[in-house]
């Protein structure tokens, strides 16, 4: 690996570690929940905002995006929250009911747009590999905040509304870096990975993360293919790899 690449892959690498930092934690609750789809509903939704943001000309002002996108994925989650205490034997439904309004949202705001195409792909693929040092900066302040939250008053002193929240304001901060297929693929493969782990689950679903991430960011460069849809399939293999070692150790004690 070159310099040039080295540089170019290290803020890449740094931002998979962020939001997998807060994901893996937010997706073993999810699964435990029974609301997988939450987390693609809530991104898509947080998009909705970045395009309104685009719709209204406001992309000069990135505090102003930032903005629109929390304030989306917020209310998003406040809805969620009243339909889950409301209805919660269609939860999922009614969350897969909100992603596809969200999607076809984002599609009728940018109808006029000549770039939508491209647009659309870049919120959903992400461009992780030019993620800027003050992207860095306000993600590393956000992850910290929620992990302090999260790890400090416990889910269960959280409650619903409080989960619903940190969630929106978790996958507010990585749609952005990551896009909605990394955002899904972080919080739901590596808690799938560690489900069954008799002992130290998060240390493995932090470790099937962390290492999908290495492994497509390497081998984006390596091959020359994009990098989002790469890492998605590494995460993949290395959650499978890691389920295979875990009981290949299991049956030897």
């Amino acid at each position: 690996m070159t310099a040039i690449e080295f540089d170019i892959l290290w803020p890449a690498l740094v931002a998979g570690l962020l939001v997998t930092a807060t994901h893996v934690p937010l997706g073993m609750q999810v699964l435990k929940r029974g609301i997988v789809f939450i987390d693609i509903a809530i991104a898509q939704i947080a998009g909705v905002g970045v395009v309104a943001a685009q719709f209204f000309g406001w992309t000069e002002s990135g505090f102003t995006v930032q903005l629109a996108a929390l304030s989306a994925a917020l209310l998003g989650a406040l809805i969620l929250t009243w339909t889950e205490k409301r209805w919660p034997e269609t939860q999922e439904a009614l969350i897969g009911t909100a992603f596809v309004l969200a999607s076809t949202a984002q599609i009728l705001l940018l109808a006029s747009d000549p770039h939508s195409g491209e647009y659309l792909k870049d919120l959903l693929v992400g461009q992780v590999l030019w993620v800027e040092g003050h992207q860095l900066v306000l993600v590393t302040v956000l992850t910290v905040a929620v992990l302090l939250t999260w790890f400090g008053v416990g889910t269960d002193r959280l409650g619903r509304l409080g989960f619903y929240l940190l969630f929106g304001v978790s996958v507010t901060a990585s749609v952005q870096l990551v896009g909605v297929y990394l955002v899904f693929s972080t919080l739901i493969v590596p808690a799938l990975a560690a489900r069954r782990a008799p002992r130290y689950a998060l240390a493995w679903g932090y470790g099937v993360g962390a290492g999908g991430y290495l492994a497509g960011l390497v081998a984006s460069t390596t091959l020359d293919v994009p990098t989002g849809p790469i890492i998605v399939w590494a995460m993949a293999i290395v959650a499978v790899a890691a389920i295979a070692m875990r009981r290949q150790f299991q049956r030897r004690r």
